[in-house]
């Protein structure tokens, strides 16, 4: 089974959402045989990735940093997608962390670089605002000799 984990920004401005869509299908697609996808299903490029993966028929493994990871979502529409999302999985993992904590966010990007074989990041290429952030996880998965695949238009930065 092909092992796929993601690494990615919360805000994805609109101007590359398309193309980002476009590259996360094109890495989860182009795969035969059974495949299974890691996301911690966060706003914005984790859930995006879920949502592509089950499309693309892959068991999903969510990655869930803390126990309080649902007071984290920001508006009612993304915790519910993110509850679909969670209500989909094939097995859910849970990082022992009571608190969503930099540390707790950090565990769960090295889990899934970890425990796939490519690492798809969907990363401007600026470093990560905070320990446990995309760049920071795109480093250790290289560090690790995972290939990593960024997904991103170059020119446009995240807000």
């Amino acid at each position: 089974m092909k092992r796929i984990g993601v690494t990615g920004h919360r805000s994805i401005p609109i101007e590359v959402l398309d193309h980002v869509r476009d590259g996360l299908r094109a890495v989860l697609d182009g795969h035969d045989g059974p495949l299974e996808a890691f996301s911690s299903l966060a706003e914005g490029a984790d859930q995006l990735f879920a949502d592509i993966a089950l499309e693309c028929g892959a068991d999903l493994t969510v990655v869930i940093p803390s126990g309080d990871y649902e007071e984290t979502f920001e508006g009612a529409e993304s915790l519910a997608h993110y509850r679909r999302l969670k209500h989909r999985a094939a097995q859910e993992i849970r990082m022992g962390f009571d608190r969503s904590t930099d540390e707790a966010y950090y565990a769960a990007g090295t889990f899934i670089a970890d425990s796939c074989d490519r690492l798809v990041a969907v990363w401007d290429g600026l470093p990560a605002r905070g320990h446990g952030g995309t760049g920071e996880i795109v480093a250790y998965a290289r560090a690790l000799g995972k290939p990593v695949t960024v997904v991103w238009r170059e020119g446009v930065t995240r807000v």
